[in-house]
């Protein structure tokens, strides 16, 4: 679910301002034609309105994934809308959809788009999911629900970890914040303990490294599955292995606000 998590750090999530099916479609289709060198020449919102109207990708269990192919070459994309109301999508179970799933999908990018909808499946194959997923109450609480999904279906993988980091960074930033295109930075590095309570930063980041060592005490107590902010680095350990000699290692990410 890589191209879901790419929304949501980008800010393409949003509230649905109607309910009306066409127009929730065209608000979709319109932020992802607004993405950078989205490398596609044709008219978004009438070729997905076109599609509806041949195929109702209403998926059931309050969830529709319409889609758009292309031609070109360029990145799966999607974007997510949300509706507190619901929308009359004509889903076969009768059902309203609170959640609009929206891919674009260039040629090379059809397992990848497979793979994508599996794990969205996946996700939604819980009955407590569904339930969580319609009384949801404001839209940042379901852009955690949605990185719950992503960090599952990844299986904790560098793309899963990402996302426990977003949640973790949700903590000082605002949702105003990530739409507003202000990106999350996200360094990797690794941390070396040695048995004399010396610790390295292994980075190819020189602020991050000066930043770092100069709290050697605040190094020496992060452990695995903890996170810490020193300065403006909020750090997230990703995995600690021991080795002989009391020494260790620590893979991390230091998250920094724009």
């Amino acid at each position: 679910m890589k191209s879901l998590l790419n929304a949501l750090q980008e800010g393409r999530l949003i509230e649905l301002p109607v309910t009306d099916k066409g127009k929730c479609l065209e608000y979709l289709a319109l932020l992802i034609e607004a993405v950078p060198d989205i490398g596609t020449d044709m008219d978004l919102v009438q070729a997905v309105k076109e599609r509806e109207a041949a195929v109702n990708t209403g998926i059931g269990k309050g969830v529709a994934c319409p889609h758009i192919r292309g031609k070109l070459e360029g990145d799966l994309l999607c974007a997510v809308g949300w509706s507190p109301e619901g929308v009359d999508y004509g889903s076969t179970d009768g059902e309203k959809v609170h959640l609009i799933v929206m891919y674009y999908i260039p040629d090379a990018q059809k397992n990848a788009y497979l793979k994508e909808v599996s794990g969205l499946a996946q996700a939604l194959s819980s009955t407590d999911e569904i339930k969580a997923l319609t009384q949801i109450g404001d839209i940042q609480s379901l852009r955690s629900k949605l990185l719950d999904w992503v960090e599952l279906s990844l299986n904790h993988t560098s793309p899963g970890a990402v996302a426990r980091m977003i949640k973790l960074e949700e903590k000082s930033a605002t949702l105003a914040e990530i739409q507003a295109g202000k990106k999350i930075q996200a360094l990797g590095f690794s941390l070396v303990k040695t048995a004399d309570n010396r610790v390295l930063v292994l980075s190819q980041d020189l602020h991050l490294i000066e930043t770092l060592e100069k709290a050697q005490a605040d190094l020496l107590s992060l452990h695995a599955d903890e996170d810490k902010i020193i300065a403006d680095y909020h750090l997230v350990v990703l995995s600690s292995k021991s080795y002989i000699l009391g020494r260790s290692l620590l893979e991390c990410v230091a998250l920094k606000r724009p």
